[in-house]
């Protein structure tokens, strides 16, 4: 009998999380087609693998077996694809990136040119991905690294070095009141209808909202895009604002869209990620190094002041 790998995992999240909701969101899909997913497995192998109440999702015994061994039965097919995957990045000499809006910002092409120096004869390969997937494809195995905002659903379960930090702005309608402010404080933005990312994307979609820096304070939603150029378009015709990082003002710049400084807003951090698998593949290796190397340098540190003498900074 055949059985599709993504049962296996839907099977996996929701055996792990016990409840069909965490999974969903953990997973990036609605609930509903998650329990058709669950089902359509139990069906296939003719046993019953949860019990369900209301108080969660419990494995049967059948469903317990399962659990053991499906995830080494996964992982040793995620190193066949990954391998059968990097074997064929080697013969073409393309490093795929994966990345979300403007990636690095202006750090970008520095870091794509440092790598074909280092690697003469490679090419990277960019692939944006749409919102839904935070994780820019590194996730689901498609790219070799990706250039990623913190936080992002799975990060855990990745290699992740933070690049830089940058503030948070807020797109507003041109013709929005608070549009000629030089400043706005995010508590002022509370009641506003926010453009937002689709809900199976959870913490992702949440952070973008601030949803955990409004004291309890209940969001409204005006819009859900899953691109760039449909976000904008959402802005500009009145149906929300949206936080942004403050890159977008340059990266995003549109008629209609005015960017503002925020306060009240923890900032976003740039992040390059990689698979685990892959600490040992000198080519991503190469790459993260790169990146590495881009990031500014720290601040010196300051020495105490001493009476009569200004601090050396």
């Amino acid at each position: 009998m055949d059985v599709d790998t993504r049962l296996l995992r839907y099977f996996i999240a929701v055996a792990e999380e016990g409840s069909l909701t965490r999974a969903a969101e953990r997973l990036f899909v609605s609930q509903p087609a998650l329990t058709k997913q669950i089902k359509q497995l139990e069906d296939r192998l003719g046993v019953r693998l949860f019990t369900r109440s209301r108080a969660g999702m419990a494995l049967t015994e059948p469903g317990q077996v399962l659990a053991e061994r499906a995830p080494a039965l996964l992982a040793g097919w995620d190193r066949a694809l990954r391998d059968t995957r990097s074997s064929a990045v080697r013969a073409a000499r393309v490093l795929r990136v994966g990345f979300l809006a403007s990636a690095a910002n202006e750090a970008t092409q520095g870091i794509i040119a440092a790598f074909t120096r280092r690697r003469p004869g490679w090419r990277v390969e960019m692939r944006q991905a749409a919102w839904s997937d935070p994780s820019a494809g590194l996730a689901a195995g498609d790219v070799d690294a990706a250039l990623l905002r913190l936080p992002f659903p799975g990060q855990d379960a990745l290699r992740v070095e933070k690049l830089f930090t940058e503030p948070r702005c807020v797109a507003l309608p041109a013709a929005h009141p608070f549009a000629r402010r030089d400043l706005i404080s995010f508590r002022d933005l509370w009641d506003e209808p926010f453009v937002a990312a689709p809900p199976e994307t959870g913490p992702w979609r949440d952070y973008w909202l601030a949803a955990d820096e409004r004291d309890g304070h209940r969001v409204r939603v005006g819009a859900v895009t899953d691109q760039p150029d449909e976000w904008l378009s959402a802005i500009a015709n009145g149906y929300g604002i949206a936080l942004a990082p403050e890159s977008s003002a340059r990266f995003h710049a549109r008629p209609g869209v005015t960017y503002r400084p925020v306060s009240g807003v923890t900032p976003t951090h740039v992040a390059v990620a990689w698979s685990a698998t892959d600490d040992t593949n000198p080519v991503v290796q190469d790459f993260v190094r790169c990146c590495l190397d881009s990031r500014p340098p720290a601040a010196p540190p300051t020495e105490p002041a001493r009476p009569g003498r200004p601090p050396v900074t």
